[in-house]
């Protein structure tokens, strides 16, 4: 589980916050970026957005303290651009999942018995339990092999199909290990990379994160920066080709040569930001080509 912001200081560092300036935190989750970003700004304000309802109502009574330059929405962040009117300081993108997500009754976990959910807004129609149930055989395949990066998903989707109906987490965790023998995926579970294909299918991650990629760069002023922080090389791979794709246009400046790691101090505290990867990028011209 992930009790602590991961890399904090590195994201603050990158975002150089200014105590005037108005951000944007896309990712809300535990509130711990956005805290550590309140704690900087004087005349400034954040904008933070979450699509779990439950994250933001618990941000409203943790940071009560900064409700005067704290505005908490209810909102997927592709939507960015719905509440963003003017152009701001700094945009940060942390796309994992929360400790939240991984209580039992969320079904994000393996771990733990719980339904087929895996959904991050708990009011939309799409669960784990109607891909896992519901999707034909091919259709599932594809998934875990696209999103989970799961060489064996063929097998993995013939025994689902076979094993269905499946109801909870651990069910279909076990079905997923006796496809898949542990020795296959060495250290890590059987049943990781399936149920990320499939959370990331509920969720659109990386469908979400492509919207919020094309519109960031243009809600940023000169001087500006975005920092993301991903999981997987999937979402690494998006925000790589964005940066660099903006850096052509000639009004950024990529500020990470190389992927920002976690320090082996944090990973020994937090071993679940041992996968997390920072990019960050500078807005260098006053005007953007694409700009209505």
């Amino acid at each position: 589980m992930r009790h602590y912001p991961v890399l904090l200081d590195e994201a603050i560092e990158y975002l150089n916050v200014d105590p005037a300036g108005v951000y944007v935190d896309c990712t809300f989750g535990e509130g711990g970026h956005s805290e550590a970003i309140l704690k900087q700004l004087t005349s400034g304000r954040l904008i933070a957005l979450d699509r779990d309802l439950t994250a933001i109502e618990a941000g409203r009574e943790r940071l009560a303290q900064y409700q005067d330059k704290l505005t908490l929405i209810h909102s997927e962040y592709s939507a960015v651009a719905e509440f963003v009117k003017t152009p701001v300081r700094g945009i940060l993108a942390d796309v994992g999942i929360s400790r939240r997500h991984l209580e039992p009754e969320r079904g994000f976990s393996f771990m733990h018995e719980g339904p087929l959910n895996m959904a991050m807004d708990q009011g939309q129609r799409l669960t784990a339990e109607t891909i896992v149930n519901h999707y034909g055989e091919r259709q599932l395949a594809d998934l875990i092999f696209q999103f989970g990066e799961e060489r064996r998903s063929r097998g993995i989707a013939r025994a689902i199909v076979r094993g269905r109906p499946i109801r909870t987490t651990t069910h279909l965790a076990e079905i997923v290990e006796k496809a898949v023998p542990r020795a296959a995926h060495g250290r890590i579970h059987p049943a990781t990379r399936t149920f990320q294909g499939i959370r990331i299918a509920v969720n659109d991650e990386l469908g979400e994160l492509e919207r919020l990629l094309e519109v960031a760069p243009s809600l940023l002023s000169a001087g500006g920066r975005m920092v993301a922080i991903s999981f997987h090389s999937l979402e690494d791979r998006l925000v790589k080709q964005s940066f660099r794709s903006w850096k052509q246009e000639g009004v950024y400046e990529v500020l990470t040569r190389r992927i920002v790691r976690p320090s082996p101090d944090e990973i020994s505290k937090n071993p679940a930001s041992r996968s997390a990867k920072l990019r960050a990028s500078e807005r260098t011209a006053l005007e953007w080509p694409h700009q209505n």
